[in-house]
């Protein structure tokens, strides 16, 4: 185990960006942000849940929109999440090859990572963006909230955006210190303990 594994114990603390200056508060807003609509969104999911199943045992009936609020915080949830698990160094990885490497080779390899992933996430932004045009242009309506369905898409592009954002920030945190970083904030290694499966 390397001196600089993270600690995965506990990150519900506040964010503090690994990037200096101007970049370093883009990363800390954008996570506020982030932690703000996840927090919101399950509560929200949550509440919205208990309400009508509360009210289908007293009532008889649900609520009739319900559905459709879970719908909308679903995609919210999902698409701030992945910004969330990026900046947290909590996405999947397939580290076998990565693992053997010697750490020169690691960052080289982790920038190179965190660049494609960039742009593979401006890449679905950008097509995500043009789904939510053809939604807008087709004027479709939720049925019993009443408001045009392209409303509830548009995390889709944020979250993309938000996260190739964070991706290159990765980059750039990799190319400024001399550690190989999983995040702007997340040093790559192991923690070991007892926890672990």
């Amino acid at each position: 185990m390397s001196e600089n594994s993270p600690d995965f114990s506990d990150d519900t603390g506040t964010y503090e960006s690994g990037l200096p200056g101007f970049l370093g508060t883009i990363d800390e807003v954008i996570a506020k942000a982030e932690a703000v609509m996840l927090a919101v969104g399950v509560i929200l999911m949550a509440v919205n849940t208990c309400v009508n199943v509360i009210a289908r045992f007293v009532f008889g009936e649900g609520l009739f929109f319900s559905g459709e609020i879970n719908r909308i915080l679903i995609i919210l949830i999902t698409f701030a999440g992945i910004g969330y698990a990026a900046r947290h160094g909590r996405h999947i990885r397939m580290s076998a090859i990565y693992d053997a490497i010697p750490p020169k080779g690691r960052k080289v390899l982790m920038i190179f990572i965190a660049l494609f992933t960039s742009v593979v996430m401006f890449f679905l932004c950008y097509h995500s963006y043009g789904y939510v045009e053809t939604l807008y242009s087709r004027g479709r309506i939720l049925p019993a909230l009443g408001f045009e369905i392209w409303w509830i898409y548009i995390w889709a592009p944020v979250g993309f955006a938000i996260t190739g954002i964070q991706y290159f920030l990765t980059a750039i945190k990799n190319f400024t210190s001399k550690d190989v970083y999983l995040s702007t904030g997340v040093v790559d290694g192991y923690a070991d303990s007892e926890s672990e499966v």
